[in-house]
């Protein structure tokens, strides 16, 4: 038996037992430093406002931006998963309003070459996450990295940030088309959806979009959809200095009220449209074995 029928296994047999399927939802962006990590932060939180239960996967891998803004030191990462023997529970650090996160660590690269004992035992602890929440948020690398696009490949959902700085909406343009030259991406099991961040106004974010969606929709025909805008916002920059999610620093800021719409409209989408959940297991069996349908 391959790798790949041994996990179709595990997550075969994870259906039969009807456990709950959290909802995974990956953010990313085609260069740093355009506000992705903090987007995920704050859309966690106000996914917590409103009830859900939420963990954030830190899967930029070698930076720990996720545990700086929240102002949490981690005892222990995927990594001591993988390769140490700690369990889901041993790994997930609580940051502040018991959202919580785990540090992505390194070491990734290896998973193929694991045997299928210590197979199982992951993919087993990562399926428990769908019973400890109910969302989960993939917080990627920026840029086109082999890492970054695995991760998208296996996402039915997928979050863009950018900025209207004219190489922030051409590298968001190359990540695009790098997925979708993915010999794995197939557009109609993921829905792209994008979020125009340090924006002027409301219009601005509009057309943010409406410029990267024509070259899309000409070159790529690839369906993006518009998720909101988050303005520029002094007490945004503050909260990240403070290391505190501006939607718990500061309730009534531009920026936080702009995340609660943007959350809202996120969550309602799910209702409406019938978001199919896929579970952390089948997510990670995807991009360990590179295979689909699981």
């Amino acid at each position: 038996m391959d790798q790949a029928e041994q996990l179709r296994n595990i997550i075969k047999g994870n259906t039969q037992n009807k456990r709950p399927l959290a909802r995974v939802i990956t953010v990313t962006s085609g260069k740093g430093g355009v506000g992705k990590s903090n987007t995920s932060i704050n859309l966690a939180v106000q996914m917590k406002k409103m009830g859900q239960r939420v963990i954030i996967l830190d899967a930029d891998f070698g930076l720990a931006n996720i545990e700086i803004m929240f102002g949490a030191v981690p005892k222990h990462n995927l990594s001591d998963l993988i390769y140490q023997g700690k369990n889901i529970k041993e790994v997930i650090t609580w940051g502040p309003m018991e959202v919580g996160f785990i540090s992505g660590g390194s070491g990734i690269a290896g998973l193929s070459n694991l045997n299928k004992d210590h197979l199982t035992y992951i993919i087993q602890n990562l399926a428990e996450l769908d019973a400890l929440c109910d969302v989960i948020i993939i917080d990627t690398g920026a840029g086109i990295s082999d890492a970054v696009l695995e991760f998208l490949v296996a996402s039915g959902e997928i979050i863009l940030v950018t900025t209207p700085e004219p190489t922030s909406i051409t590298d968001s343009y190359s990540l695009l088309k790098a997925l979708h030259r993915h010999p794995r991406f197939s557009s109609e099991l993921s829905q792209i959806r994008v979020i125009a961040n340090k924006v002027g106004s409301s219009d601005e974010g509009h057309t943010l979009f409406n410029k990267l969606n024509v070259v899309v929709s000409r070159y790529l025909k690839l369906p993006i959809s518009y998720l909101g805008s988050i303005p520029e916002d002094s007490l945004l920059s503050k909260a990240v200095m403070q290391q505190i999610p501006v939607s718990i620093q500061s309730p009534n800021a531009k920026s936080t009220k702009a995340y609660e719409e943007i959350t809202a409209s996120l969550m309602s989408r799910e209702s409406n449209q019938g978001i199919n959940k896929r579970g952390m297991a089948a997510f990670f069996s995807h991009i360990i074995t590179g295979k689909k349908n699981y």
